[in-house]
């Protein structure tokens, strides 16, 4: 089954680029610039191939990306701080951003007759972003096997899509995969700034996976006050 990886460079698809290799089964890293404010994650993604020894793609979608206003990722919203359940968090979404990334990911899949396109979705994500739900992705995948049919037969893996982000960083404990080579926080800046959603999610991860957090934040403490308010 080999596998191109849709990886924006972050925690998650960086555990699931590895777990795939380890299963022997990695082709083709992809990953994609739409303008978002953290581009340096694109770096991330980009050396992992170079790790991992598998071809790489970058593809530019900066113009489109710059349309999409409104959204803290791309847009001159600020990135809130806070915990992925707070409703202020949806002001990360852009909108689409996984339905257009999947269809060039399965035209890649198919050009370089590839059996599988992989991505990290998983169920944190699901308060926040609707195509990262199970029902969008089995959606998306009967389309594709319409869209490709009697060209190419390619299948969605999606392992994380009912996991929890604590499950990824016991895959990554498992796979001994060095997080300091990942980049989750979506302000973008030197450091993790540890205060917005995607750094309290990664943080609280590792705590609950037991795993020692190798990431150097701006705010390393910020995280257990919001995650206990959350609790709350």
């Amino acid at each position: 089954m080999k596998t191109l990886v849709i990886c924006s460079g972050g925690m998650d698809s960086i555990t699931l680029a590895h777990k795939i290799a380890d299963q022997g089964n990695l082709s083709h890293i992809l990953t994609f610039d739409y303008g978002q404010r953290h581009v340096k994650e694109i770096d991330f993604a980009r050396d992992c191939a170079a790790d991992l020894d598998v071809a790489f793609t970058l593809i530019d979608m900066a113009n489109i990306g710059r349309e999409f206003t409104g959204t803290a990722l791309t847009g001159d919203v600020d990135v809130p701080d806070g915990h992925y359940q707070e409703a202020s968090m949806k002001v990360t979404m852009v909108p689409n951003r996984n339905v257009i990334m999947l269809s060039i990911a399965y035209g890649l899949a198919a050009t370089h007759k590839l059996k599988r396109v992989a991505l990290a979705v998983h169920g944190g994500d699901h308060f926040i972003y609707p195509d990262c739900r199970p029902d969008f992705i089995e959606a998306f995948a009967k389309m594709q096997k319409m869209a490709l049919a009697g060209y190419a037969d390619i299948d969605i893996y999606a392992p994380y899509v009912n996991a929890s982000k604590a499950d990824i960083a016991t895959d990554a404990k498992a796979l001994n995969v060095d997080h300091t080579k990942s980049w989750s926080c979506y302000k973008g800046g030197e450091l993790h700034c540890g205060r917005c959603g995607t750094c309290v999610e990664r943080r609280e991860a590792f705590d609950l996976a037991g795993y020692a957090d190798p990431t150097v934040y701006d705010d390393p403490d910020f995280w257990q006050g919001v995650v206990e308010k959350v609790a709350s």
